[in-house]
Protein backbone atom coordinates (compact mmCIF):
# COMPACT_ATOMS: atom_id res chain seq x y z
CA UNK A 1 0.00 0.00 0.00
CA UNK A 2 2.78 2.49 0.93
CA UNK A 3 1.94 6.07 0.01
CA UNK A 4 -0.87 4.98 -2.29
CA UNK A 5 -4.29 6.16 -1.16
CA UNK A 6 -6.41 3.13 -0.33
CA UNK A 7 -9.89 2.80 -1.72
CA UNK A 8 -11.85 2.20 1.47
CA UNK A 9 -15.48 2.88 0.67
CA UNK A 10 -17.35 0.63 3.07
CA UNK A 11 -18.30 1.79 6.55
CA UNK A 12 -19.01 -0.62 9.40
CA UNK A 13 -20.74 0.77 12.48
CA UNK A 14 -20.23 -0.95 15.80
CA UNK A 15 -21.80 -0.26 19.17
CA UNK A 16 -19.88 -1.04 22.35
CA UNK A 17 -20.63 -0.77 26.02
CA UNK A 18 -18.51 1.63 28.08
CA UNK A 19 -16.51 -1.30 29.48
CA UNK A 20 -15.94 -2.79 26.03
CA UNK A 21 -14.79 0.54 24.65
CA UNK A 22 -12.46 1.07 27.62
CA UNK A 23 -10.87 -2.33 26.97
CA UNK A 24 -10.59 -1.65 23.24
CA UNK A 25 -9.10 1.80 23.84
CA UNK A 26 -6.55 0.46 26.33
CA UNK A 27 -5.43 -2.23 23.88
CA UNK A 28 -5.28 0.31 21.05
CA UNK A 29 -3.16 2.72 23.13
CA UNK A 30 -0.83 -0.16 23.96
CA UNK A 31 -0.21 -0.77 20.27
CA UNK A 32 1.88 1.08 17.71
CA UNK A 33 -1.21 1.93 15.62
CA UNK A 34 -1.76 5.65 15.13
CA UNK A 35 -5.52 5.46 14.61
CA UNK A 36 -8.21 3.41 16.29
CA UNK A 37 -9.59 2.41 12.87
CA UNK A 38 -6.15 1.05 11.89
CA UNK A 39 -6.03 -1.03 15.07
CA UNK A 40 -9.58 -2.39 14.64
CA UNK A 41 -8.92 -3.21 10.97
CA UNK A 42 -5.80 -5.23 11.92
CA UNK A 43 -7.64 -7.13 14.66
CA UNK A 44 -10.65 -7.93 12.48
CA UNK A 45 -8.51 -9.02 9.53
CA UNK A 46 -6.29 -11.06 11.86
CA UNK A 47 -3.15 -9.17 10.91
CA UNK A 48 -0.34 -8.85 13.42
CA UNK A 49 -0.64 -5.97 15.85
CA UNK A 50 2.62 -4.64 17.24
CA UNK A 51 2.31 -3.67 20.87
CA UNK A 52 4.53 -1.33 22.79
CA UNK A 53 6.73 -2.98 25.35
CA UNK A 54 8.22 -0.85 28.07
CA UNK A 55 10.85 -1.71 30.60
CA UNK A 56 9.30 -1.14 34.06
CA UNK A 57 12.57 -0.13 35.69
CA UNK A 58 13.24 2.33 32.87
CA UNK A 59 9.75 3.77 33.37
CA UNK A 60 10.55 4.34 37.06
CA UNK A 61 13.89 5.94 36.14
CA UNK A 62 12.27 8.29 33.65
CA UNK A 63 9.62 9.32 36.19
CA UNK A 64 12.38 10.13 38.69
CA UNK A 65 14.38 12.04 36.05
CA UNK A 66 11.32 14.08 35.16
CA UNK A 67 10.76 14.87 38.85
CA UNK A 68 14.42 15.93 39.16
CA UNK A 69 14.19 18.07 36.02
CA UNK A 70 11.18 19.90 37.45
CA UNK A 71 12.96 20.39 40.76
CA UNK A 72 16.06 21.72 38.99
CA UNK A 73 13.88 24.15 37.04
CA UNK A 74 12.39 25.42 40.29
CA UNK A 75 15.82 25.77 41.94
CA UNK A 76 17.19 27.62 38.93
CA UNK A 77 14.20 29.96 38.85
CA UNK A 78 14.44 30.70 42.57
CA UNK A 79 18.17 31.36 42.32
CA UNK A 80 17.67 33.62 39.33
CA UNK A 81 14.95 35.59 41.13
CA UNK A 82 17.16 36.01 44.19
CA UNK A 83 20.04 37.35 42.12
CA UNK A 84 17.72 39.74 40.26
CA UNK A 85 16.42 41.00 43.60
CA UNK A 86 19.98 41.56 44.83
CA UNK A 87 20.75 43.53 41.66
CA UNK A 88 18.22 46.11 42.83
CA UNK A 89 20.26 46.55 46.01
CA UNK A 90 23.56 47.27 44.22
CA UNK A 91 23.95 50.71 45.80
CA UNK A 92 25.11 48.97 48.98
CA UNK A 93 28.81 48.16 48.56
CA UNK A 94 28.67 44.80 50.38
CA UNK A 95 26.08 43.47 47.97
CA UNK A 96 28.06 44.61 44.91
CA UNK A 97 30.89 42.19 45.62
CA UNK A 98 28.43 39.42 46.51
CA UNK A 99 26.54 39.95 43.25
CA UNK A 100 29.70 39.80 41.16
CA UNK A 101 30.94 36.65 42.90
CA UNK A 102 27.66 34.79 42.77
CA UNK A 103 26.80 35.85 39.23
CA UNK A 104 29.56 33.50 38.07
CA UNK A 105 28.20 30.75 40.32
CA UNK A 106 24.73 31.33 38.91
CA UNK A 107 26.02 30.95 35.37
CA UNK A 108 27.78 27.70 36.28
CA UNK A 109 24.65 26.41 38.01
CA UNK A 110 22.46 27.24 35.02
CA UNK A 111 24.94 25.57 32.64
CA UNK A 112 24.88 22.44 34.78
CA UNK A 113 21.09 22.51 34.90
CA UNK A 114 21.00 22.77 31.10
CA UNK A 115 23.36 19.79 30.79
CA UNK A 116 21.18 17.74 33.13
CA UNK A 117 18.06 18.76 31.20
CA UNK A 118 19.68 17.67 27.93
CA UNK A 119 20.55 14.29 29.43
CA UNK A 120 17.04 13.87 30.82
CA UNK A 121 15.51 14.79 27.46
CA UNK A 122 17.84 12.37 25.66
CA UNK A 123 16.85 9.56 28.05
CA UNK A 124 13.16 10.44 27.72
CA UNK A 125 13.41 10.37 23.90
CA UNK A 126 15.05 6.94 24.01
CA UNK A 127 12.36 5.75 26.41
CA UNK A 128 9.57 7.02 24.17
CA UNK A 129 11.05 5.24 21.14
CA UNK A 130 11.35 1.90 22.91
Amino acid sequence: MGNQKSNKTRIVALRLSAQEFTLLDRKFKGSTCHKLSEYIRKVILEKPVVVNYRNGSLDDSVKELIRLRNELNNIGNNFNQAVKKLHTLDQISEFKSWIITYELDKRRLLLQIDEIKKQINKTADQWLQS
